[in-house]
């Protein structure tokens, strides 16, 4: 029975070692750089984090809660949900691993870790996520600023917001969960926006004890979910009257939010909706409405001593929280990782690749969890993630019963490129600067498509897709 090794314990890692397990493979190992598992869910505990997408819909199919307190749950409900997932199968991550490097010695991989501790594995599961590497902004003079400064994925507790002048730099998915929770506690909030947002309501509602416990009720708004972000989808990949009719929404929710004319100004986006992530809020516009609270729009050119200059002047501050998302485009960093003849940075010196996000060429038995163009501009991740962990399993299985690696071919790898570019460009990801490219670089994140297409097109390994590698 082939060994596996996954690296992190995400909601990736532990959908993987979950999916292994429940086909009978007993050899598994997930190994988490920190003393928990959770991902994103464990790092960010800024103040009102929690999730966009409906907890029916972001769960794992086979692990129905009746648990969840809300519609869109806050983030210690969701890790717990996770903790009682890996707990009911029985994944028991090794904490305190963190990988540094991993290379292909024609036989299995040898992964080293800080310590100095070598493991080996004969299948290798990167599940790092995109969304974990926070993306600080290069701004001059960041280190002069004379208070307490960080990044809202590591929100510093110690710190207390209570009648400060807080400056917050980024107005993304994050900043407009944090900035209603701390608005009323600050003295003044001043709130850097490069690019205003879309943002839409948000259709919260608590949940009635009989319908926690009514599993047809859970699986009807699932569904529900899954159905409305297809459509979703749908007007990212070029349907005008899907994109005319939630920009209306976005719009619409603005006047009725923002009666300040010169505020709404500032707060209406100048580009076509789904360009960027689309928000939901209901909180986030009025706070910005209260009269401690500033937008300033023009641009940062500094930061000092006493806080953050913009060519319009310094604007005081006693705490600086930065909001500006994460460098979803680097995958696998710092990883070093050098598969049969070439190292991934260097395989991937013009934008990552993967055949269906999981498989790239000269890097047998290796197979990425949410790598990259696996990520989605509407709908759940983890739908996708179970798809992944679902192919990866039987890919495992063709390990088992041959003994071969399988390693895919270039010339399907490079079709599935050209797909994913060509098909890209004719999406909103493309028409403005986001966090899912790099500059004007190609899009390396996101699927252009359905996840209905991406279940079908993962659905069955296709052996004649990779190329066998004897062990040596």
């Amino acid at each position: 029975m082939p060994s596996v090794l996954i690296i992190g314990a995400g909601f990736a890692g532990i959908g993987m070692a979950v999916e292994l397990r429940r086909a009978g493979f007993s050899d598994v190992t997930v190994v988490e750089k920190a003393a928990d598992l959770g991902g994103v869910w464990r790092d960010n505990t800024y103040p009102g984090a929690g999730c966009d997408v409906p907890s029916p819909y972001y769960s794992f199919s086979y692990a129905p809660s009746s648990s969840w307190p809300v519609r869109f749950s806050p983030r210690t409900d969701i890790k717990e949900y996770l903790t009682r997932v890996a707990d009911r199968f029985g994944i028991r991550p090794r904490f305190g691993v963190e990988v540094t490097a991993a290379s292909w010695d024609g036989a299995r991989w040898q992964v080293e870790t800080g310590t100095g501790e070598v493991l080996e594995a004969d299948v290798l599961v990167p599940a790092v996520g995109q969304l974990s590497r926070p993306s600080m902004p290069d701004i001059v003079g960041q280190a002069s600023f004379a208070g307490p400064s960080f990044h809202s994925a590591r929100w510093d507790h110690s710190v207390d917001l209570a009648g400060k002048r807080v400056a917050v730099i980024g107005t993304g998915a994050s900043a407009i969960q944090f900035v209603p929770r701390i608005q009323p506690a600050v003295a003044e909030l001043t709130v850097f926006q490069r690019t205003a947002p879309y943002v839409v309501p948000k259709p919260d509602v608590a949940y009635a004890e009989w319908r926690k416990r009514f599993r047809l009720a859970q699986q009807a708004e699932r569904a529900f979910f899954w159905a409305l972000c297809e459509v979703g989808t749908l007007g990212i990949m070029g349907n005008t009257a899907v994109t005319k009719s939630v920009e209306w929404i976005a719009l619409r929710h603005l006047r009725n939010q923002v009666p300040d004319p010169a505020l709404r100004a500032k707060l209406t986006p100048d580009y076509r909706i789904g360009c960027k992530r689309v928000l939901f809020s209901d909180d986030y516009l009025p706070a910005l409405m209260a009269p401690n609270v500033h937008v300033e729009t023009a641009a940062i050119t500094q930061i000092v001593p006493s806080g953050v200059r913009t060519a319009a002047g310094v604007v005081d501050a006693d705490v600086i929280v930065y909001g500006t998302g994460f460098t979803a485009t680097d995958f696998l960093a710092p990883i070093k990782i050098r598969g049969v003849d070439t190292d991934l940075g260097s395989a991937w010196a013009d934008g990552a690749r993967a055949y269906l996000g999981m498989a790239v060429p000269g890097f047998p038995n290796m197979f990425l969890m949410y790598g990259p163009n696996t990520n989605l501009g509407s709908g759940s991740i983890l739908y996708m993630l179970e798809r992944q962990a679902r192919y990866i399993r039987q890919a495992v299985e063709h390990v088992a019963t041959y003994g071969s690696g399988l390693d895919v071919r270039h010339d399907v790898a490079d079709r599935f490129d050209s797909e994913m570019r060509r098909r890209l460009a004719g999406t909103a990801w493309t028409r403005c600067r986001s966090w899912y490219r790099v500059g004007t670089g190609p899009v390396t994140t996101n699927w252009p498509g359905t996840v209905s297409e991406y279940h079908r097109r993962t659905k069955r390994l296709a052996v004649s897709d990779f190329r066998m590698v004897v062990p040596a």
